[in-house]
């Protein structure tokens, strides 16, 4: 019950279950109390969190190792590592693998990473652990951007016959950010036996792929994706979503990445696109002021037999202002139903950005055959 309340941020709730438990004679435990510390500090409320360790004093109940596994995390500073540790060893307290995660990650929060990695060299390290510990060391090196220790430590354990923890592959997945490392995170996706784990680092690794327009290990590994997912539209919909949000989001724009990619996938996966890949590849003619590939991302919709609706009517209105098609923006601004407030707040805004002035009137004559406009369906 208290660790539900806790779930529910209802500390004072948990704190009204241990005054009950009182009432009845019952003595509150370490656990109970660890419960309301550690939802605490997952709201990043320290204050809230010492407050446990005082009224487990006032409780007389002594902290246990996962106490101290809580504190020991979440210190700020190389003092307050060391004071918990001591304190911890001078009750008597057994030294857990817990303990010696939280070391090295609250060595690694604080930037003192060479005594991240001398943990693993404490007289009371537990070798039985010691690949387990590892795993954490390489996950706190490189979440911090200590990618060349976190790699070096990498390739030992490979030496030594061990293998990662899945949540370390990840981790390193994660945080590879130079160019031309796609060699190296295949090798890693390699590593992962768990179903679940390799979904997560290949569709990572196929947006590292995108981002360093690499299209052709890109392709094959949503080949891959497709094949473990029997087919299912439905999860390859929603991951196509995830990629051409990616491709919306990079910087500087590179709509040309997404185009090839798009051509891809209905050649090579046999797929069509949905509506939110589309939308998002006219964001990424915006940001990149496209008017090209907007047109052509226009069709696109038609093709897939995508009715056009609000959203990618207002996509497209922006994309031509963006783009400077603005006798087509006109035309456009037309076909746009205005009954909704919100749309017209985002028109009002996409013509202060493009064109300094707003007006909701749009264009009451189209000129033939002038600009881009004949090519608008």
């Amino acid at each position: 019950m208290i660790s539900l309340s806790v779930k529910m941020k209802d500390f004072e709730g948990a704190y009204g279950l241990l005054d009950d438990l009182k009432k009845l004679n019952l003595a509150p435990t370490a656990s109970m109390y660890n419960a309301i510390m550690g939802g605490y500090f997952r709201e990043k409320n320290i204050r809230g969190a010492l407050m446990v360790l005082k009224q487990m004093q006032l409780a007389d109940v002594k902290p246990d190792s996962s106490s101290y596994s809580y504190l020991i995390s979440n210190c700020n500073n190389e003092e307050e590592i060391i004071k918990y540790y001591e304190e911890m060893k001078v009750a008597g307290i057994q030294i857990s693998k817990q303990i010696f995660m939280a070391l090295i990650n609250a060595y690694a929060t604080c930037g003192q990473f060479e005594k991240a990695k001398q943990v693993l060299l404490d007289k009371d390290f537990p070798i039985k652990n010691l690949n387990e510990i590892r795993s954490v060391l390489v996950s706190a090196l490189a979440s911090h951007g200590q990618m060349t220790d976190a790699l070096s430590v990498y390739e030992e354990m490979k030496q030594a016959g061990s293998n990662l923890e899945p949540k370390a592959v990840i981790s390193l997945i994660e945080h590879v950010d130079s160019e031309g490392q796609q060699s190296r995170l295949l090798k890693l996706l390699e590593e992962l036996d768990d179903p679940n784990y390799w979904v997560d680092g290949c569709f990572r690794v196929i947006l590292y792929c995108i981002c360093n327009k690499d299209l052709r290990s890109a392709v094959y590994l949503l080949k891959q994706l497709k094949h473990r997912f029997s087919d299912d539209e439905l999860a390859m919909e929603v991951l196509f979503d995830e990629v051409f949000s990616q491709v919306a989001e990079t910087e500087p724009a590179d709509v040309q990445i997404g185009m090839d990619l798009l051509q891809a996938i209905k050649d090579e996966l046999g797929a069509s696109p949905s509506r939110k890949c589309l939308d998002f590849l006219l964001t990424a003619c915006v940001n990149a002021k496209d008017l090209g590939n907007s047109l052509l991302i226009w069709k696109e919709y038609q093709a897939a037999g995508l009715p056009y609706n609000v959203t990618s009517y207002l996509r497209m209105y922006q994309a031509l202002l963006a783009s400077g098609g603005h006798v087509s923006a006109k035309v456009m601004l037309n076909k746009i139903p205005k009954d909704d407030p919100h749309v017209r707040i985002v028109i009002q805004e996409c013509q202060r950005t493009y064109i300094g002035r707003t007006s909701l009137k749009g264009e009451k004559k189209r000129k033939k055959g002038k600009g881009v406009s004949g090519k608008i369906g």
